[in-house]
């Protein structure tokens, strides 16, 4: 099952001005594209540790074809890159599944960098029980889809960018009688709040813990997030 899994890492290139809009009154427009590219290089890293066939799903204002950053990040990585193409954010993550899915195929994003690696383990062992595996994120959202076998068409529905994007997954789900699993929910980072959450989570982790994000942890720290004077 290990050998025919495929982990996609679904990625926007981390453009200025337009990676991160939220944070970018608070960081500014180059600092915040930075984060967004260590956000994008601390997913490639979890996603290449599982060991598997990795794929990078990336969306450039030219096309991956286009872009170096996505052809250079595919080079380090030996990942193969694929366009995510256009449409709602479901249309984007069935046709980007739908290749790999046969084979059991696992999609996650890029916004939450402190996930720890044991999670996405855990995900993928519930894709050998459940044809359907969903990591729920805090906002009410997801930030990982597995699939094993036919794409079913899950997403079809779901009002995206809502607080209510996995109830309404769920009750698809449950509606088309699908076997499905929940794996370990987490949090992203898309507002300050949820900045200043990841730098007191980094700030507490044991020094016996294997750090969930060293790109994104050096970048806050040049960025001087971890003085206590700038949690405000």
């Amino acid at each position: 099952m290990s050998d025919s899994l495929t982990v996609i890492v679904f990625a926007r290139e981390p453009e200025p001005g337009s990676a991160k809009t939220r944070l970018i009154p608070k960081l500014g427009a180059a600092n915040t594209a930075a984060l967004a590219d260590a956000f994008v290089r601390d997913a490639m890293a979890k996603a290449t540790a599982l060991k598997t066939s990795l794929v990078i799903a990336g969306s450039a204002p030219k096309g991956v074809a286009h872009s170096k950053y996505f052809q250079r990040l595919a080079r380090r990585y030996k990942a193969i890159l694929v366009e995510q193409g256009g449409g709602t954010l479901g249309e984007r993550m069935s046709r980007t599944i739908q290749p790999f899915a046969q084979k059991s195929a696992i999609l996650i994003g890029t916004d939450t960098p402190s996930l720890p690696l044991v999670l996405l383990r855990q995900s993928r062992a519930a894709l050998r029980r459940k044809p359907i595996v969903i990591g729920p994120s805090l906002d009410g959202g997801y930030y990982l889809v597995g699939i094993r076998g036919e794409m079913p068409d899950i997403f079809r529905g779901v009002r995206w960018g809502g607080s209510r994007v996995l109830e309404q997954t769920v009750k698809r789900l449950r509606r088309e009688k699908l076997k499905f699993a929940l794996g370990p929910a987490w949090y992203d980072i898309d507002r300050w709040s949820d900045l200043l959450l990841l730098c007191v989570h980094l700030e507490r982790l044991s020094r016996r813990s294997a750090d969930p994000c060293p790109a994104t942890r050096r970048l806050l720290a040049r960025l001087g997030m971890f003085q206590s004077r700038r949690l405000k």
